[in-house]
């Protein structure tokens, strides 16, 4: 059973910079795709960015684009979300999902597409001056 872990969040200034990771146990990260979600509070999940199993293809949502980075280095089971320029309004708990069954080049920012068991708990990110 894949279990995932993010970590890298934390209390950073309008402006600043944060590297969250998510880390995949139980299974080998190359058979998924990952997603990363936003939720504010008192507000829905949002999609910021995604990364399919395998390929160049990125997508992130207008609100991240030219400011969050994806990656993902299988050797470490992990997959990285560069954040730098960060706005109040990225603040929220972001966690990251997963999809082993489609075996795409591309992927989507709905959870919809993902597998509802493979959802990690999240880590707190808030911009505050």
């Amino acid at each position: 059973q894949l279990r995932l872990v993010e970590s890298g969040g934390g209390l950073v200034q309008p402006g600043g910079s944060l590297k969250l990771s998510c880390t995949t146990y139980g299974d080998r990260l190359e058979y998924y795709a990952i997603g990363w979600f936003r939720q504010a509070p008192g507000k829905d999940p949002e999609g910021i960015s995604c990364i399919p199993y395998s390929g160049a293809y990125r997508n992130y949502a207008d609100s991240a684009k030219g400011r969050f980075t994806i990656s993902r280095d299988n050797a470490k089971n992990t997959v990285y979300l560069q954040m730098n320029s960060l706005k109040s309004e990225d603040t929220g708990v972001y966690f990251c999902v997963a999809d082993g069954l489609q075996l795409s080049g591309v992927c989507e920012l709905s959870l919809d597409y993902y597998e509802r068991t493979y959802r990690g708990q999240g880590t707190q990110v808030t911009v505050s001056s």
